[in-house]
């Protein structure tokens, strides 16, 4: 079976996922565990944890994907802003453990400046601390970011220095984003070029790291440093690209997640449903 779906709304309650995730057909699927874009967080309510669980049993669900909020910058170097990140980014792991998820995404982050060594050791620095603090089964994935300025883990060598520096590879992972991938320069939109892309991957990180494949596409060209996803066939990427990547044989069987626009296109069913469409031409 594809371990196919989307990042879902918690809207109402945590468990509610679960029934969105169903409804679209999806085969995984991926939320936040609380509201994304503050840094206060509601306890999750006991009650809402076990229908959360029963719901993910009843229907099937072994691999779940949770996202971390927007703020937390764990490669930060001001210490206010990093302590408060490796809090959050605790929490989240805490919750993901009462939830029964897999694995906990974490966008590697910005140097704010300080240069890329500095943002790696932070990095490191906060996965290790809240490795330390939190015991946990799930799998911390540092998520590739797509080569803004300042930002860090856009490109290979510098994820595998920070997996280098944790030295769990147990406990962490990788995430890799297509739109980011495209944005950062890595050429996924063809076969010769994402053959290329895995064979770099391989031999700087590791296959082995790889658990999860967000799929989006991208609005901004190659090497564009654009950040902007946009739906499966309608970016730059492209149907061509997308069917490559979710019939190779390294990719076929991870987790995909869809994080594609809701917009006056349509929303996940029509990405769902384009990217099913190129599975069975595999």
């Amino acid at each position: 079976m594809v371990l196919l779906g989307a990042h879902v709304s918690i809207s109402g309650s945590v468990a509610l996922s679960v029934d969105r995730a169903k409804s679209l057909g999806c085969t995984t699927f991926q939320i936040f565990t609380r509201n994304p874009r503050g840094w206060i967080s509601k306890k999750l309510k006991r009650e809402e944890v076990e229908e959360f669980i029963k719901k993910k049993g009843e229907a099937g669900y072994d691999v779940v994907v949770a996202h971390m909020p927007y703020l937390p910058n764990i490669a930060s170097p001001e210490p206010l802003s990093w302590r408060r990140s490796v809090k959050s980014l605790a929490e989240e792991l805490e919750r993901c453990e009462m939830l029964g998820v897999n694995f906990l995404v974490c966008h590697i982050g910005s140097h704010m400046g300080r240069g890329v060594e500095k943002g790696v050791a932070q990095v490191a620095r906060a996965v290790s601390e809240t490795l330390t603090r939190v015991e946990a089964k799930c799998m911390i994935l540092l998520e590739n970011m797509a080569g803004q300025k300042n930002s860090v883990g856009s490109y290979f060598p510098q994820i595998r220095a920070i997996l280098d520096k944790i030295g769990d590879e147990s406990r962490v992972g990788v995430c890799l984003d297509t739109c980011h991938l495209y944005a950062a320069g890595y050429d996924v939109a063809s076969e010769e070029g994402l053959e290329k892309t895995l064979s770099e991957f391989d031999n700087g990180v590791g296959l082995k790291t790889l658990k999860v494949l967000h799929l989006n596409d991208s609005r901004g060209k190659l090497g564009s440093h654009l950040d902007r996803h946009e739906h499966i066939g309608r970016g730059y990427i492209g149907e061509d690209g997308f069917r490559a990547i979710v019939n190779h044989k390294h990719l076929r069987g991870l987790p995909m997640i869809l994080e594609t626009p809701q917009d006056d296109y349509g929303g996940y069913e029509v990405d769902l449903e384009t990217i099913r469409r190129l599975l069975s031409h595999g």
